[in-house]
């Protein structure tokens, strides 16, 4: 990959999610100030509006695009010669596709330096009901989702898990009119992680793959228990394998498998997309696979059972 000369700062978020007092909040620190041109590129305009003197003390150029079709690489590359930017922000229409303009061509030296979106806490299970699909599109590559306007009593939890199965790596970040929310796992864990065996229902699935992808220290050394399908890469060694579920992300055709590398003496005997129960005691490891540290179990017993009844993993 080219070395990225004209970073872009890619804002997604539906219309009035507060993608524009993100950035208007940033443009007025004195950390943003710095040398050279800001290429600022709207895509839809809201209720909040830019104050001309910040753009001015901020050396802040503004394009507007009113349309879809209009946000082509020709029109990028015209305004890279007229303004030869240091950087780009693009505040990006909520109802246009993030996906289109991750894959389009780019001016030379210009890429996507990071991915933000932005999203109204008071609206989010509005959207997912609705746009599910339109909005795992903004989500699914972004760097940080910040969740503004929490109120006491959301679900907040719930909703890290429901991003999370799409984006794994992906800061979330939540705030309410007071700032950063630090503690959102105030509603506990629905298992004991004190106990000698933790025990995963099959409901509970999901919400345990999020908090020890979060949270491994919380599981080293810990023994757990859990039904799952076999999943078992070309590329991996034979007695290993992968027990997991299937998550849906935004409909039936756009799914993920859930699962951690699991190390057993009985995996040569296993079949790809097998049912079975596993009780396994929980390290974390260096792994090729996760491209640096991970969970790893190591299987205490693997036993054969049925499909259990629902396969599929919903984030509630």
């Amino acid at each position: 990959m080219d070395e990225i000369r004209v970073p872009i700062y890619f804002i997604t978020g539906f219309l009035e999610s507060g993608k524009t007092s993100f950035l208007k909040f940033t443009l007025e620190q004195d950390y943003f100030c710095i040398e050279g041109r800001t290429l600022l590129i709207l895509c839809e305009e809201g209720e909040v509006e830019y104050d001309p003197s910040v753009l001015e003390v901020s050396d802040t150029v503004v394009e507007i695009i009113e349309k879809e079709e209009d946000l082509t690489p020709e029109r990028l590359q015209a305004m890279d010669i007229l303004h030869n930017p240091e950087r780009v922000i693009i505040e990006y229409n909520g109802m246009w596709l993030a996906s289109k303009f991750e894959q389009m061509q780019l001016p030379q030296g210009w890429g996507i330096a990071q991915h933000i979106t932005i999203v109204d806490a008071s609206t989010y299970s509005v959207y997912m009901n609705n746009m599910k699909s339109q909005f795992m599109d903004m989500v699914r590559n972004a760097e940080m989702i910040v969740f503004n306007r929490c109120k006491e009593g959301d679900p907040l939890a719930s909703y890290r898990r429901g991003i999370k199965v799409a984006n794994q790596k992906a800061e979330i970040i939540f705030e309410d009119d007071e700032g950063e929310i630090e503690d959102i796992f105030g509603d506990g864990m629905p298992f004991d992680l004190e106990a000698d065996v933790i025990e995963i229902l099959p409901e509970d699935y999901g919400i345990w793959f999020v908090d020890t992808m979060d949270h491994p220290e919380r599981y080293v050394d810990k023994t757990v228990k859990f039904k799952g399908r076999v999943l078992k890469p070309k590329a991996m060694q034979a007695k290993c394998f992968v027990p997991g579920r299937t998550a849906m992300t935004c409909c039936a055709d756009d799914t993920t498998f859930l699962g951690y590398i699991c190390k057993s003496g009985y995996a040569p005997k296993l079949q790809e997309g097998q049912w079975v129960e596993v009780t396994a005691r929980i390290k974390v490891e260096q792994q090729a696979a996760y491209r640096g540290k991970g969970i790893v179990l190591y299987a205490e017993h693997v036993q054969p059972c049925d499909p259990l009844p629902e396969e599929m993993v919903y984030f509630n």
